[in-house]
């Protein structure tokens, strides 16, 4: 596994977000990192070259697009999971896959800036496979946010996003040009040193648009953050566990909002049951070097719900099978 160098170590734990929006970004950027921009750039695409970073560019919050993200499952057979993770992947509107250590092995989010497209895609992929697929919606968002921090003896691990404002909800106003904008960034910013200019070129638009309609964006919270989104498993963050927990509907919106609160949570939400197939409601994501970092975690979140817990699992992810950005407006 390629190792980042220090300068690497260095832009990731200070850009997973907050990405200056300039006419010169990466200078900025070098400035405060204490390099050339030139240097600065060619490190980034190593980066992404490597696959230590999974893309770089700016984040955006489907909802706020007036559209939606859900969380799936499926459980697959053996002998046709691959076949299925091939169809699954290859859909647009996939965001991220995983393999899972549970009977519904294949976990994946789908997002659309159109809320239908949402449930004709799950049905489309019902339809391609012949497996019932499982809709975990978010009924509440309690927490989203992860930067990893990488120190330089190795060590990796999550904190708490810096400075991060409460959420904004209901749907932001765009207009076409934005919505075109949004089209042209979401898989990543080019890596030169004026990447604004180059997306406001292919966009007809002058730079000072772009860098304008981004940083409203931002301000909306349309884009949740621009930055470097590194690949934990990559980078050594090998325990990835999704924690579910059976907890009392009537205390679940204050424990899970306790739960956001520790600062090795990464994601919380509130989602759906499905009767004699899922009885968890509460939903919390934490990461570590190893399973055993993982557990010690889960068993603080049991501590903290106590009695108001009935039962939980927690599924390690074992495979990435697919982790892109949102690709909104996809066909």
């Amino acid at each position: 596994m390629t190792s980042p160098s220090t300068l690497q170590r260095h832009f990731i734990n200070r850009y997973q977000g907050g990405f200056p929006l300039c006419a010169r970004p990466f200078a900025a950027a070098a400035e405060v990192l204490e390099t050339s921009e030139a240097v600065l750039v060619e490190a980034v695409a190593l980066l992404l070259d490597s696959g230590l970073l999974t893309r770089f560019g700016p984040l955006f919050d489907a909802n706020r697009l007036g559209g939606a993200t859900t969380l799936a499952a499926m459980a697959v057979p053996k002998s046709r999971f691959d076949s299925v993770a091939q169809v699954i992947n290859a859909l647009p509107q996939v965001a991220h896959n995983y393999r899972r250590e549970h009977r519904l092995n294949m976990w994946f989010i789908v997002a659309s800036d159109r809320v239908e497209e949402i449930r004709t895609t799950l049905s489309r992929i019902e339809v391609m496979t012949g497996l019932r697929v499982y809709d975990f919606p978010k009924e509440r968002e309690f927490y989203i946010g992860l930067w990893l921090h990488l120190d330089a003896d190795g060590t990796i691990d999550t904190i708490p996003v810096p400075s991060q404002a409460a959420p904004l909800t209901g749907i932001a106003e765009l207009d076409a040009t934005d919505r075109r904008l949004v089209q042209a960034t979401q898989g990543g910013l080019p890596l030169a040193e004026e990447p604004y200019a180059i997306v406001a070129r292919d966009l007809k638009l002058e730079p000072e648009t772009v860098i304008a309609r981004l940083e409203r964006m931002v301000a909306s919270g349309v884009i949740r953050r621009i930055g470097a989104v590194p690949h934990h498993y990559r980078l050594g963050l090998r325990g990835n566990g999704m924690s579910v927990w059976d907890v009392d509907d009537d205390v679940i919106d204050k424990l899970g909002q306790q739960i956001s609160e520790l600062d090795f949570i990464s994601h919380c939400y509130q989602r759906p049951r499905h009767p004699r197939v899922w009885r968890y409601n509460l939903f919390a994501m934490a990461h570590g070097a190893d399973r055993a970092t993982v557990l010690g975690k889960t068993e603080q979140v049991a501590a903290l719900l106590g009695e108001h817990c009935r039962a939980h699992e927690v599924l390690f992810s074992t495979t990435v099978l697919k982790k892109t950005g949102l690709r909104l407006g996809a066909a």
